[in-house]
Parts: structure tokens; C-alpha cells; sequence
């Protein structure tokens, strides 16, 4: 594979790298000998951190789930796209998957999948998670490019030091139970350090069978050759996987240097809403981070790098024998090569200067070795959905706080990105026609796309007392199609159907010529709190964000494709091809509490409340956006008394009745679910229990895709089992407990 770089972007990374690195080594001695210049803490509070989660915030959702993912949903605004057990995709006002940046302690990582089943945050497990920050879509241009629905930063904990002189043994255990599907899962951290070297372990397992729903969805059946399913079982939805990672920090007085090696491995993964399941994802990464304090300012500095080998294939629940042909294999292999240096320059009091640079380098070859004997259509060879594919970065940003006075802050920046992609030709099983057509149509194509991409933002902040502040914020970001949205070529029905990361049942196929789509958000807040900031608040957060080139889908009409069939249908799955075309996604997210009691005996009670709205149309067509969460509201009583804290919880959604009609998406009728938890510390120990939809209501995940978790998942639109219409359900009752220990 070849990896392009623009040497313009380059020779300034190059020159920043050179000017601290010089800088490095004149203000090393200049700190040796008047220690005290340096004064931590007096640079302007960060304006641009975004909505945090911390460790205590995040400590009771743990328990619920071993995906990463269900930590955010306290987030206004932020709902999950469902995918996998553990591999849930974050949507952010309307944006999902790949149009929202996800860095798990500092890396980007890409899905290399066809259904992007292996999603950025299913590497990190729930257990390691101890902050999350969330930007929305006008987030600062350090937050990070290449997105324009907003930033998730999923962070481990800090490596722990002893004091000096001393040796510091420490970590924590944990273990926990789910009733429906039988979920199960241990984790373990264990740190060994003195005041300046800490060496860290961490590890942890899940698992869990098919979940069940509240009720029946379907008919009870197996599919040919597989294991009987209750009518209530909701095919495909177990999962296993386990997670290592060894990590050795040092530190002085101002620096500190951290390596960290990873390795995930995933036996299997089922998928509800897609034809595949996972049968083996392994993941290898390495992170390289260094951090100086300086008398001028701080520089950061991290390398990173990963190996992926993703397998796929039907699993237990979906029919795997057609004809001659045992199952389907699938490979994925991918290499991401990372870095980014930042520097951080308190200019005065007042202003604050952040410079930094970017690359990211990935390759990925995605095939679909030969099934079954002789000339049948899927041999005698290997059907090359991706083949050498290539899409690298390169990235420079600036940007320029300022806080003008107590009361008015602003924050403006800039960032400047190539990102070049490529693929080699292609080719089917055979030479049929249903394959050779399509090939040699791509194959003339040229592939190589370089595009340059522009991202801005700014926001102003006006605080006028302790408990009043406004913001207003405007921003352009770009993205660059992923591979599988160029490149992938197939508009056969059974091929086109594998390549499908939205869940909704259809087949996809890619578009060489695709642009990238640029965002202009416009949005704002008005936030007021009592002036201890524990009697009540209130948080109301309108957008609107304009996408120019939004990457929506057009039916397909040749033959292949389904010919007219296809372009009228209304009731069964289609195939499309990824096409421009623009958009629109407004909304508003609204937050609020209220104190209703406090007290020494009984302790504290507090009502909490959000409410979250968002329009998404295509202004091209006319049409809805697909998977966009209908209107919804989270209403619960907390009561905290001492280590003790316990809560109520009222989840309400509408019906969702807007839906993309392109794609023959489902509707879903509304829903509420009722959900108790409870967590008590004592000394080292920590229990949670809690019950998830107390009152075992059925209901249909609007956001969950469609259901083909199990029967002829191979035909576009099989008979019977597995046909059009049946969304994904939720989950009925489950309790839960976890404990965990820590020393």
C-alpha cells in the first residue's frame, strides 16, 4: 500500500516538531536552574472542554452494560444507533457513526468492516472508561478534524505514582451479573509504582446469550440447520470478548512519558440488524504519549499504531448452508498508523495560543474467500470487495482563546486538512456477468481522490453572574468519504447487502466521485443554575447545522439492482448507491434539576429532567434523513445519603414516524420504560443493583435498524423469516448487580 503526503502540510509539521524540539532543550535547562518560573495553573481555563462525564458520573452505568457506548446516554442529545452487544454507535443531534470523531485515550481508530461492526469505542471495554467528554457539533478545531457532527473523548485513568521514596501497590476488581441473556463479565487493574516509574495492568472478559424481548416479535422457529428460537428471542444478539493491555509511565517535576499494548480478541459477535455476525475480530495496538510542562507552555506529543483482523460470517442463529455452499467467509485486514503533536502557549493572562499537527496513515484489504465446489457463484475465487485500499491525513490546526474580561471569553480556530484515499482494481467470484460487469465499470474508474479540506470555529462565551451563561457558537466542518463509501463496487443483491453500516437491512455500493461533505452549524445556549450550582438548573441548547454534500443514498434501477422492482418498492429491502446530495438538522437539547430536599437524616433528593429534539431532511430530494431519534425525555428522582445514592428513572419516546423513505425504513410506535438502580460504597467495596425496564414493556428500538438476526439473511429479501417490516426490539426486564473491590 502507498502513502501519499503533501509536502507543504508536512514541512510545517516538520518545522513545529524542530522549533520544540529546540525549544525543549533550551527551556529543560532553564527550568533546572529556576524551577520556580514555572507556575502550573495559570493559563485561562480551557473553554473548549465540551460536556464531561467523570468517574463518579459514569461508576453506575457501568453496571448496566459492557458497552462503552451506553455510558454517554446521560448526554443531552446523544442517542445509540444499535449495532453489536458491545459495539453500539454513538449518535450525536441526528449524526452517527463516521461524522462523529471518536478518540479512545487519545488515538482515532476506523472501522474495518463492511457493517463497521468493530466501531472505535467496542476497543475500549465500559470498565476502563473513567471520563468522557462530548463536543457537539461546533466543537473547537483541537477537539480534532475529519467530522462534522461533533467529538467523543473516551479517556483511562491517569497513570498512578507513589510518593517519593515510597512503592505504591494499588488496583481494583470487578465482577458482574445480567439477568436476560445471561450476561456475565470480570474485570481487573493492578498498578505497581514509585515516584517515578508506574507500570499498569488492565484486563477484562464479558459475555452474554441473545437477549430476550417483553414479548413475541416473530414466530418461534430455527433457521435451516440451526438451534430453535422462542418467538420472544431476539436472534443474534451474543457476544464475547476479551480485553489486555500493559502500560509503563514515567515522570519528573514536568514531564511525563506513558506506552501502552493492547490486545482485544472477539470469539464472536452477533448482529441483529445485519446479514453477518462477527467470528473473530483481533486488534493489536500500541500508544506512544509524552507530555512536558515548560516555562513557555506545554507540548504533547503521541504515536500510535494498530493491527486489525476481522472475520465474518453467519453465526449460530442465521442459516449458513445454501446448496452447496457452507456459510459465507469474509476477512477484513487493516493498519492504522497515528500522530499528533500540540503545543499549548499562554501568550499572556489573557490569550492562549494552540498550535498542532496531525497524520493518520490506513490501509485495509477486505475479501470474501471462495464458498462452496466448482462454478457455482461464489467460486472459484476471491471476491475482493477493497483491495489495497488506502486513506491518509494530514492535518495543522490553529487555535486562539481569549478571555476578554471575567464575564466575556471567545475561542477561534482554524484547521487545514488533506486526506488522499485510493484503491486498487477489483474483481468477483467469477466471471459472470453479475459480477464482471460491475468490476470492470469500477476498475475504469479512476480512484485516486485527494480532497483539502477547511474546518472553523468559533465561539463566544458571556457569563455575567455565578449563575447566568450564554454561548453562541458557529462552525464548518468537513469529512471525507470513508473507503467503503468510495470504493466498494457491487450492485448484485447478495454482495451488495454485505456492505451495509446502517443497520436498515438494504445493500449498498460505493461512488468513486463522492465529495466531502462540509457542515456549517449554527448553534447556541442559555444555561442558569442556582448560585451554588445544587438547587436547580436549567440548560436549553438550540442548532442548526446546514450539510453541503451530505452522503445520503439513491435506489439503483439496472438489472442487477432489481430493475423497476427496485426504484418502486415500498415494502422490502433495496439496494442504493451512496450519492451527494444536501441536508439539513436542527433541533433543540434541554436540561434541568431541582433540589426537593436536603437533609442530614435523609439526605438529598433531586429531580432531574432532558428533553431532546431533532429534524433531519434531505433538501434535494425532500426526504426524511434516516435513523434520526423522534423526540424523547428522561425524567428521574435521585436520592444521595452518604455513600448511598438511588434512582428512579422514567424514560419517555415518541413514535417515529418520519422516516426515510428511500431505504423503505420502519416505523416505530412510542414507548416509556420505568428503571430503578442503586449503588452504596463502603470502605473499598462498591455494590450496585439496579432493574432495566421495571415494568417489562415491549418496544421497538427506533434507532435499532432492521431485524435479520436470523433465517436466509443470504437473499436480499428472504420469505418468511427474516422478511422486511420487524424492527429490532428492545430488551424486556433485566436485574443486574455488580461489585467491585478496590486495594
Amino acid at each position: 500500500m502507498q502513502y501519499h503526503q503533501k509536502p507543504a502540510v508536512l514541512a510545517v509539521a516538520l518545522a513545529m516538531a524542530a522549533l520544540c524540539q529546540s525549544a525543549l532543550a533550551e527551556d529543560t535547562n532553564a527550568l533546572q536552574s529556576m524551577p520556580e518560573v514555572v507556575v502550573h495553573g495559570t493559563r485561562p481555563a480551557n473553554l473548549a472542554d465540551g460536556s464531561t462525564l467523570d468517574a463518579t458520573q459514569l461508576a453506575t452505568q457501568k453496571a448496566r452494560s459492557s458497552d462503552s457506548a451506553q455510558l454517554l446516554q446521560d448526554i443531552p442529545g446523544l442517542s445509540l444507533h444499535g449495532a453489536g452487544g458491545f459495539s453500539s454507535l454513538p449518535v450525536l443531534r441526528g449524526l452517527a457513526d463516521d461524522r462523529l470523531l471518536i478518540k479512545t485515550d487519545g488515538i482515532s481508530l476506523v472501522s474495518s468492516c463492511p457493517n463497521h461492526m468493530n466501531s472505535p469505542l467496542s476497543y475500549m471495554d465500559a470498565s476502563k472508561v473513567d471520563s468522557v467528554q462530548v463536543y457537539n457539533g461546533s466543537a473547537p478545531v483541537s477537539a480534532g478534524g475529519d467530522h462534522i457532527g461533533g467529538v467523543i473523548v473516551a479517556k483511562a485513568a491517569a497513570p498512578r505514582f507513589a510518593e517519593t521514596g515510597q512503592t505504591l501497590l494499588t488496583g481494583q476488581m470487578g465482577a458482574y451479573y445480567r439477568s436476560n441473556g445471561d450476561a456475565s463479565g470480570a474485570n481487573l487493574s493492578a498498578t505497581l509504582a514509585n515516584d517515578h516509574v508506574s507500570i499498569n495492568y488492565s484486563g477484562s472478559t464479558a459475555r452474554s446469550g441473545n437477549y430476550d424481548a417483553a414479548a413475541a416479535f416473530k414466530s418461534a422457529g430455527a433457521s435451516t440447520g440451526r438451534a430453535w428460537l422462542d418467538g420472544d428471542t431476539v436472534g443474534s444478539s451474543a457476544y464475547h470478548t476479551q480485553n489486555h493491555e500493559v502500560s509503563v509511565a514515567w515522570r519528573d517535576s514536568y514531564q511525563l512519558l506513558e506506552a501502552k499494548v493492547g490486545v482485544q480478541n472477539t470469539p464472536y459477535e452477533g448482529f441483529a440488524n445485519q446479514r453477518m455476525d462477527m467470528t473473530d475480530n483481533s486488534s493489536s495496538q500500541f500508544n506512544l504519549h509524552y507530555n512536558g510542562q515548560f516555562g513557555w507552555g506545554e507540548l504533547d506529543a503521541r504515536l500510535y499504531n494498530q493491527y486489525v483482523r476481522h472475520s465474518m460470517d453467519f453465526g449460530d442463529d442465521k442459516q449458513t448452508v445454501y446448496g452447496s455452499y457452507g456459510g459465507m467467509p469474509m476477512d477484513t485486514a487493516s493498519h492504522t498508523l497515528g500522530g499528533a503533536l500540540v503545543i499549548d502557549l499562554p501568550l499572556s493572562p489573557r490569550d492562549q495560543l494552540k498550535l498542532g499537527a496531525e497524520f493518520l496513515r490506513y490501509g485495509l484489504n477486505d475479501w470474501w474467500p471462495a464458498a462452496g465446489s466448482g462454478m457455482g457463484m461464489m467460486s472459484p475465487n476471491t471476491f475482493w470487495n477493497i483491495k489495497d485500499g488506502t486513506r491518509d491525513k494530514l492535518d495543522v490546526f490553529a487555535e486562539w482563546q481569549a478571555d476578554w474580561t471575567p464575564q466575556w471569553r471567545s475561542i477561534l480556530g482554524l484547521r487545514a486538512s488533506q486526506v488522499k484515499s485510493n484503491a486498487g482494481n477489483v474483481a468477483g467470484y467469477n466471471s459472470m456477468a453479475s459480477y464482471a460487469t460491475d468490476a470492470a465499470a469500477f476498475n475504469a474508474l479512476n480512484h485516486q481522490q485527494t480532497d483539502h479540506n477547511i474546518d472553523l470555529s468559533a465561539l463566544v462565551r458571556y457569563t455575567p453572574s455565578a449563575g447566568q451563561q450564554y454561548e453562541l457558537a458557529y462552525a464548518q466542518k468537513t469529512r471525507s468519504p470513508n473507503l467503503y463509501e468510495r470504493y466498494t463496487w457491487s450492485s448484485m443483491g447478495m454482495a451488495a447487502i454485505m456492505n451495509n453500516f446502517v443497520g436498515d437491512g438494504n445493500g449498498y455500493f460505493g461512488n468513486p466521485n463522492l465529495k466531502p461533505e462540509v457542515a456549517h452549524t449554527l448553534s447556541s445556549s442559555a444555561d442558569w443554575r442556582a448560585a451554588d450550582g445544587k438547587a436547580w438548573g436549567l440548560k436549553i441548547s438550540p442548532y442548526y447545522s446546514y450539510v453541503q454534500n451530505y452522503i445520503d443514498a439513491q435506489r439503483c434501477g439496472t438489472s442487477l439492482c432489481g430493475g423497476s422492482s427496485n426504484l418502486s418498492s415500498t415494502n422490502s429491502y433495496v439496494t442504493l448507491q451512496y450519492v451527494n446530495q444536501n441536508a439539513q438538522l436542527y433541533g433543540v437539547d434541554v436540561s434541568g434539576k431541582l433540589r426537593l430536599a436536603n437533609g442530614p437524616q435523609y439526605g438529598s433528593v433531586d429531580a432531574t429532567a432532558q428533553l431532546s429534539y431533532t429534524r433531519g431532511e434531505n433538501l434535494t430530494t425532500g426526504d426524511n434523513l434516516y435513523n434520526i431519534m423522534p423526540l424523547n425525555a428522561k425524567l428521574a428522582l435521585v436520592h444521595t445519603l452518604g455513600q448511598w445514592s438511588n434512582t428512579a428513572e422514567l424514560q419517555l419516546v415518541r413514535a417515529k414516524t418520519a422516516v426515510s423513505a428511500v431505504r423503505n425504513e420502519i416505523k416505530t410506535p412510542g414507548y416509556s420504560l420505568f428503571n430503578l438502580r442503586s449503588r452504596y460504597e463502603w470502605k473499598q467495596f462498591s455494590v450496585d443493583v439496579g432493574v432495566d425496564n421495571v415494568f417489562n414493556r415491549y418496544y421497538v428500538q427506533p434507532l435499532g435498524g432492521a431485524y435479520t438476526g436470523q433465517g436466509r439473511t443470504m437473499a436480499k429479501n428472504p420469505s418468511g423469516m427474516g422478511e422486511w417490516g420487524t424492527g429490532v426490539p428492545g430488551a424486556a426486564r433485566s436485574l443486574y448487580t455488580a461489585l467491585n473491590y478496590q486495594f
